[in-house]
């Protein structure tokens, strides 16, 4: 995803207000809940304002999943790519489990609105890019192999969190971070992930 520019002053006043006021609601009422009208009073704005820039409920959640990439998040560097993964998932089991979970709310929001389907795409196109450099710096220290396809890796690692908190519900498992990176570094350090292995 590529990083806009942002209007300042007193536009992005209202931007920060509106969309911390949006997450406030998501995490409160659900998606169900959340209207324009709910978000504008909590923001603090009129709802004209809301209408005009954000159109809808969709635009709003697209707005707030956008203004996720555009932070200065950086994926952890523990030295080791288990150690990394592990360090990532845990990322992500703690905004799956906290109360209230707005990451968990934007999934389920993400179902019922294209706009933010989109946004959430972008967000995690971006996040994992981003964490490609941890597999390139695990290739570089010799702890994989050369051409280890970094997205299929990411992707291995971090998805049994997302099914046991999202799709199964599970109570966290403090276990399962590390549990999850152990096994997609072994499998890469087998070589399961390179592009030969697709050929």
């Amino acid at each position: 995803m590529t990083p806009t520019a942002r209007p300042g002053g007193r536009t992005a006043r209202v931007r920060a207000q509106v969309l911390d006021a949006v997450r406030a609601e998501l995490g409160e009422h659900g998606f169900d809940g959340l209207t324009l009208e709910s978000v504008a009073a909590r923001a603090g704005v009129h709802r004209a304002t809301v209408y005009r820039r954000w159109g809808d409920v969709g635009g709003l959640l697209a707005d707030v999943l956008d203004a996720a990439g555009d932070d200065d998040w950086q994926p952890p560097d523990t030295g080791s790519l288990e150690g990394d993964l592990t360090a990532l998932n845990e990322e992500i089991q703690w905004a799956l489990t906290v109360r209230p979970s707005i990451m968990a709310a934007l999934i389920a929001a993400s179902f019922r609105s294209e706009k933010a389907a989109e946004a959430q795409r972008r967000l995690w196109d971006d996040r994992y890019a981003q964490c490609e450099v941890m597999v390139d710096r695990a290739v570089e220290r010799g702890e994989l192999p050369p051409g280890t396809d970094a997205r299929r890796l990411l992707v291995a690692a971090t998805a049994p969190v997302y099914h046991q908190l999202v799709l199964l519900r599970t109570p966290p498992d403090p276990r399962l971070p590390a549990d999850t990176a152990r096994t997609a570094t072994l499998a890469a350090t087998a070589g399961a992930f390179t592009t030969t292995l697709r050929a």
